[in-house]
């Protein structure tokens, strides 16, 4: 799985949006799962991103598998910021559906069949999935070894 900070912390932030907003809607482009990570990532509110949203047909999914980063579409200019700081097309259908299957297998036994549309569920995906990303980025880190010598006076 690719990882970078910047991708960690994106999550982290949109886990502890969603946490404090009482707005979650998942029909809405905005305040849907995609729709908190993309308001963290481009700083674009509820409203910008689903007005983006709505001069395309589609849901998350559709609009991300008719994704042209040369269309000039609004919308299609926010994926683009999406993707640069790491994230797949994948990786966010899987976020509009909880269904990535290396997040879930993290997730505590009887969480792991969450429900696209709970609030709740949303939060310890985005929590776990940061989680999964932090562990392997620090797998990715290398320390060279250390050679102490004890000076004694």
């Amino acid at each position: 799985m690719i990882t970078n900070p910047v991708m960690i912390e994106t999550l982290r932030r949109a886990a502890a949006r969603l946490e404090k907003s009482n707005d979650y809607q998942w029909g809405h482009m905005g305040l849907c799962n995609c729709g908190f990570l993309a308001q963290e990532i481009t700083m674009f509110t509820k409203a910008e991103i689903h007005a983006r949203a709505m001069l395309k047909p589609g849901d998350w999914s559709e609009q991300l598998n008719d994704y042209c980063p040369t269309s000039g579409l609004p919308m299609d200019e926010l994926i683009t910021e999406l993707l640069q700081t790491g994230f797949t097309r994948e990786n966010l259908q899987n976020l509009e559906r909880l269904s990535d299957p290396e997040i879930l297998k993290r997730m505590p036994a009887n969480r792991q069949k969450p429900k696209h549309n709970v609030k709740q569920d949303v939060i310890l995906y985005l929590q776990t999935w940061a989680n999964l990303l932090e562990g392997e980025l620090l797998k990715q880190i290398n320390l060279p070894e250390i050679n102490q010598v004890l000076v004694l006076d």
